[in-house]
Formats: structure tokens, sequence, C-alpha cells
């Protein structure tokens, strides 16, 4: 079976999720392509998706003018293995607040159940690496890098959480759809990448 990984290419570090899901699928033996997502019609050609970190402003306003978001929206809620990271979580939010700011208005996806709070973790100057566990996906150690991270301040009874960190939730699976607050992309590790292609083999 032939898969093939989206990364929308808006903004953000979609080279490092690219590299990183042809890593994953050398590693698990698929045949698969990578491509790059930036029109409604390329979305319809991929079996997982990942929504790179980035601004999630500037992705939210560039998505919604194209149609994009919408049509992101229905293949998501269709069962297509998603994986928001960082800014891409904030996208896949129901509803997202700013530390500083308060409300942000900003486009959103809404496929995951949760509250969340951006620039959670402080600003660019704050980033870390800390160790971190998502035992519900049967992977430990893993390295969360995080930049600019927001965090889940609350959640469904329909959303998993998949890994804690300084008791704020940091990464959470609704059905398919995955997101972190941290960048798995620049770890190191393509664990979080199989899983996900893994998925889309289910």
């Amino acid at each position: 079976m032939s898969i093939t990984v989206g990364v929308l290419s808006i903004q953000g570090d979609v080279c490092e999720n690219m590299a990183a899901s042809h890593q994953a699928l050398d590693e698990m033996n698929i045949s698969g392509n990578v491509i790059p997502v930036k029109t409604p019609s390329a979305i319809s050609d991929v079996d997982v998706m990942i929504i790179p970190g980035g601004e999630s402003t500037t992705i939210g306003l560039l998505t919604l003018a194209g149609d994009t978001l919408a049509t992101l929206g229905e293949r998501i809620r269709g069962g297509m293995p998603t994986l928001g990271v960082c800014a891409g979580l904030i996208l896949l939010a129901g509803d997202v607040t700013d530390r500083m700011l308060g409300g942000t208005g900003q486009p959103l996806l809404k496929v995951l159940d949760i509250k969340l709070e951006r620039n959670s973790f402080g600003r660019q100057r704050d980033s870390f690496e800390t160790i971190l566990s998502m035992k519900p996906l049967g992977i430990g150690d893993f390295p969360g890098v995080f930049i600019r991270a927001p965090s889940v301040t609350a959640v469904s009874p329909d959303v998993e959480v998949l890994s804690v960190y300084d008791n704020r939730i940091v990464a959470v699976k609704q059905n398919n759809t995955i997101g972190t607050s941290f960048h798995p992309e620049l770890s190191g590790s393509t664990e979080l990448h199989r899983h996900l292609i893994g998925m889309a083999r289910r």
C-alpha cells in the first residue's frame, strides 16, 4: 500500500516535516510520497496531513482565503489522519485565547474539542527542550522542543490527553487527529510521524 503524506505548505517548518515524513516512510519500509499542500485540490490527493508550526493567525487567514480551510476540515472530519504542530494545533482547536492579548478571533478548524492558550510558555526567547512521554501511543522519552508553544487548558470527554508537562496539557488526540504543543519534526525522532503514518494503514 502506497501512502501519500501532505504537509500544509503555507508557512512554518514545512521542510523539516517533509524530511521527517520521508525518513519515517523509509524506516517503516513503506512505499509513499511526501508532497507540499497549498490548494484544496491537493488535499484530496493525500492520505495523511501535517499542519506544521508557524504563525497560526497567518496560516488561518491564508488558508481561509483559498477555501483550503474548509476542504481541510472536511477531510479531517472524514477520518484523515492529521497532525497539528504548535500553530497547527492552534488551527485545529475549538476555542483559542492568547496569554497576553485575550481573544484572537482567528479562523479555526474546530476539529479538536479543546480550549487552548497561545504563547502559554512565553515568547521566542523562552524556547526550551525537555523529555516527554506519550504513553497512550506507546511513545516514551521523546524530546519535546517548545518554541512559543501553546498549551491545552480544557478538553472534552472525547479528547484523549497524550502528554502533560509542568501540569499543562501539551499533546492530545481525538479520533484520527493528533495535536502537539511541541515540534516533533525538530526532535531527531520520527516516532510520532511513524505513528501518524501507521494510522493510515489501519
